[in-house]
């Protein structure tokens, strides 16, 4: 075990590497971010940043030989970067594990071979493969960039052959899948944390509702039936034991009719539906992130309030600074903000947890509290 005053290491500095540093800080380790940023959210708290590229030698050696353990807080770390740490440090999760979510055929051909069902896809590596995947994957669907994309970016819709054509073109000629779209009853995720010893601990389910392609919201426990509740966490599970994963993994859901589970896809990190963990679970996702890489016993978490969880994005600052004191002033919510420098349209700057007796009211709350922020100054 690597305990409380030992020194562990983040590979990126946005907002999950933040809310991890301030975890990890408050349960007595030090921590070092590598981060090319200099204002990066979480450089700003940890005890030191090494502002250089994510595959800098020097500031990898540096990383590995001042860190005990090193994890990621996003997967598109390069492989390359992490086999570099692993030769001389402990990394979690596993380098095999990030490489899979890093490519979304690899993922979905490694959850197909294990037999979790996922949404008809091909791969598309040139037009002569997506002329193939045209005959094969019905109409509408989806054409998704191999690897990086993310909240929406990086996919297409695909109506007709035309579409298609200029959708490869546009996303660059790049690898990338044709993915049938499903009709869905419900998006749900669950996130699981799974230690080096196999001990597994999910999450409850949370219930996501997406706009433009990025999480607007997460209801927990989800809205639907205990059965199919239950089913969710067990899939989760069996996906991190699939993996031999160590760590906190978020798993995606698709709920089709005639409730059918499907994985969507997988984060190797804790992710933004997790976010609710922070203040209506016994134990929130970064403190399981924390415990996996150090080898401590899991938490077994529970719920203690339902929640909703609802994203701040950059838009709300188009008029200014958003008015806090009209959604703090409303019963069970709780602010989370990011550090990040700059608003943008559609930046995930932070994110209200809202607690309630129920949830559909935790629901309504989110939504009005949300909607305060953007009322204007007298």
């Amino acid at each position: 075990m690597i305990l409380p005053g030992a020194t562990v290491g983040v590979v990126g500095g946005g907002q999950l590497g933040r809310m991890f540093t301030l975890q990890a800080r408050t349960m007595g380790y030090r921590v070092v971010v590598l981060d090319p940023d200099p204002q990066s959210p979480a450089g700003a708290v940890a005890n030191h940043h090494l502002s250089a590229a994510y595959d800098d030698i020097p500031a990898l050696s540096e990383l590995a030989t001042s860190c005990s353990a090193v994890t990621t807080e996003f997967e598109n770390v390069s492989a390359a970067a992490l086999e570099y740490l692993a030769r001389s440090v402990l990394v979690r999760p596993p380098v095999g594990a990030v490489a899979i979510t890093q490519d979304r055929i690899a993922e979905k051909s490694f959850l197909q071979s294990h037999g979790f069902a996922t949404a008809p896809f091909r791969p598309v590596r040139d037009r002569g493969e997506l002329f193939g995947a045209l005959s094969s994957i019905s109409l509408p669907a989806l054409l998704k960039t191999n690897r990086l994309g993310y909240d929406g970016k990086g996919q297409a819709t695909i109506d007709n052959e035309d579409s298609a054509l200029g959708a490869f073109d546009g996303l660059g000629q790049v690898a990338c899948i044709l993915e049938s779209r499903l009709e869905l009853e419900c998006e749900l995720s669950v996130i699981v944390a799974r230690g080096a010893d196999g001990d597994v601990a999910p999450f409850p389910v949370a219930e996501n509702r997406h706009q433009d392609g990025i999480l607007e919201t997460s209801v927990v426990p989800a809205r639907v039936p205990e059965e199919l509740a239950h089913r969710a966490r067990d899939l989760a599970t069996g996906v991190a034991e699939a993996m031999a994963y160590v760590g906190v993994l978020g798993v995606e859901l698709f709920v089709v009719c005639g409730g059918d589970l499907m994985v969507n896809e997988m984060a190797p990190r804790p992710h933004n539906s997790g976010h609710y963990t922070m203040d209506a679970c016994s134990a929130d996702q970064f403190e399981q992130q924390l415990r996996t890489l150090c080898g401590l016993p899991l938490a077994h978490p529970w719920l203690m309030s339902p929640v909703a969880m609802i994203n701040l994005l950059g838009d709300l600052w188009s008029e200014g600074e958003p008015r806090w004191e009209e959604a703090l002033r409303r019963t069970g919510v709780r602010l989370h903000l990011y550090g990040k420098s700059e608003a943008r349209p559609g930046r995930k700057m932070g994110h209200l947890n809202c607690l309630a007796p129920s949830p559909d009211e935790a629901l309504a709350i989110a939504l009005e509290a949300r909607d305060a922020l953007r009322a204007r100054r007298r």
